[in-house]
Formats: structure tokens, C-alpha cells, sequence
């Protein structure tokens, strides 16, 4: 039928972009000169104080959820999170480093089906040097946050940023992400409008959902359930660059492939793949 058709080309277009983010990622090592090769490598200094403090918090003998909800900004009972992440200097470099590489000539993949413009940050080579370190001192916070979602156990990621402006893409319709917990960090420029907003966790839909705006503030980042529905309003001028990690847990997705809600098929992936593992390797952690 046609619609197997469709879905056999899409399954063989998905298979190639693996391949092709691996070519990207070889040329932009190998010719991309950066600007500020010291974004590459997370360090505390880029770190906001009130982050370290919060930290010091989770990995402290006796944190609790209560005592770290203390510490962060919570949006109605849809366990929506907003804490301090990075400073404003760090921001201010890491999105000029994005618009050198955005105006070279290296290739550029996009982040996703639905943003058209931004930067995978593995084809950056990222992943090793930043994001992983990022991922595991998020942890002890998303151990105390999302314990049935695999927090204590988030072993990979996908990452990149996403840029809003006028005359490229303004908005994000409503969508929920292929990750168990999602960060998304403001690094700003100058916008105005532009919230998310956030609905229905997907697995509990109710029949007239309720929608809640939740402002971006430089620095600061959401922390939300992948499954959360939600979506950006348009920005109404200026320029809106985020940093999106999707983290995942494979002990979690191995069960239950987070899109279709059904055992996972896997084929062989480069790197993090979507962060599925094979089930003899499968790590049960702490999913009570």
C-alpha cells in the first residue's frame, strides 16, 4: 500500500541520517576553527553558583524531594521545574560560538523534524568533553524528580540547539520528545514572547486539557517528562537560541519504546542511537 511505502522510505531516510551525521561530524573536526574553544569543555565556571548549591544539595546524605523542591521553581503539578543552570558570560560565548559556526561553510545537520534551524551538538563533538557531564551531575537531581522515569538511571542523550527568529522558524507546535526527562535552557539573545507552554502528560490525557505558559529566563532551564506535551509560542522580535537535551534511560525505553508505546525493535546504531540498549545488557535501576 502507499502508506507502507511512505513508511518503508522514511525508515530508510532515518537509517541514512545516522551515516550522514558521522560524515558531518568528520569534516566539521577535521576544518571547523572555533571561536571559543573553551565552551567545548564543561567547566564550574560556566555553571551558575545557585546550581553548584543545589548540587551540593542532591549529593548530600538525606537530600529529599522536598528539600530540593526548596531550591527550584515549580509550574502547577505537572512536575515542571525551572533552576538556574549556567551563567549569563558562559551563554553570551557559547551562542557567539554558535553563530560563528552557523555562518562558516561546515555542514549542518538539523536537530530534529521540526526545527529547521540549529546545531546537533554531537556533530560538534560535544557529546564527551560537555553534555555527558552535564547529564550525570543532572542526575541526583532527576533521581529525587522522576524516580518511575529512570532519573536515577539516565544514560544517554541527544542534545542541540534550536534558534527562533523572524522570517526562520518562530514557533514549535505541540509535540511531546523521544526522552524520559528533558532540559531546556534559555541562552538567550534579545526576544520577546515566545513562551512555552505545556499540556497533557501524553500517557493521561484528559478530555479538556489545561495549558500553562511558562516564561524563558537567560540561564535558567525547564526541567520536564519527556511525555509532557507542549510547544513554543511565536516569538514576537528579536532572537531565541535554547539548549534541548532529551535524556533517556535504557532500562526504562528497553521495555517501552516511549513513541509507540511498544516493545522496541532495535537495528544498530552510531553512538547514543536513541538510547536503547540490548536487552542482555539491560541495567534495572532504580525505577520504584
Amino acid at each position: 500500500s502507499v502508506v507502507y511505502l511512505q513508511i518503508e522510505a522514511e525508515v530508510q531516510r532515518r537509517k541514512q541520517l545516522i551515516h550522514q551525521s558521522v560524515e558531518r561530524r568528520a569534516i566539521i573536526s577535521k576544518c571547523y576553527k572555533p571561536k571559543h574553544p573553551e565552551v567545548y569543555t564543561l567547566q564550574d565556571s560556566f555553571l551558575a553558583p545557585e546550581f553548584l548549591e543545589i548540587e551540593r544539595f542532591c549529593t548530600s546524605p538525606g537530600a529529599d524531594l522536598q528539600g530540593l523542591l526548596s531550591y527550584l521553581e515549580s509550574f502547577s503539578d505537572k512536575r515542571i521545574y525551572r533552576l538556574p543552570v549556567f551563567t549569563e558570560e558562559f551563554c553570551q560565548a557559547f551562542v557567539d560560538e554558535l553563530e560563528n559556526f552557523e555562518q562558516s561553510e561546515m555542514p549542518k545537520g538539523r536537530p530534529n523534524t521540526m526545527n529547521n534551524y540549529g546545531v546537533l551538538l554531537n556533530e560538534l563533538g560535544m557529546d564527551e568533553p560537555f553534555l555527558t557531564p552535564l547529564r550525570e551531575r543532572l542526575r541526583p537531581l532527576t533521581a529525587l524528580l522522576y524516580p518511575e522515569l529512570g532519573g536515577a538511571c539516565l544514560d544517554s542523550h541527544k542534545a542541540f540547539v534550536v534558534k527562533y527568529s523572524l522570517h526562520e522558524d518562530l514557533d514549535l507546535s505541540s509535540h511531546y520528545d523521544n526522552a524520559e526527562v528533558t532540559l531546556n535552557v534559555s541562552l538567550g539573545k534579545e526576544f520577546t514572547e515566545g513562551n512555552l507552554y505545556f499540556g497533557d502528560f501524553n500517557q493521561e490525557p484528559s478530555p479538556v486539557p489545561q495549558y500553562i505558559e511558562v516564561e524563558h529566563v537567560g540561564g535558567r532551564g525547564l526541567l520536564h517528562r519527556g511525555g509532557q506535551i507542549h510547544g513554543a509560542l511565536p516569538i514576537a522580535s528579536g532572537q531565541r537560541w535554547n539548549l534541548v537535551v532529551w535524556m533517556r534511560a535504557s532500562a526504562i525505553r528497553n521495555q517501552l519504546c516511549p513513541m509507540c508505546r511498544r516493545e522496541p525493535q532495535l537495528v544498530e546504531a552510531e553512538g547514543f542511537g536513541d538510547g536503547f540498549t540490548e536487552p542482555q545488557s539491560l541495567d534495572v535501576c532504580a525505577l520504584g
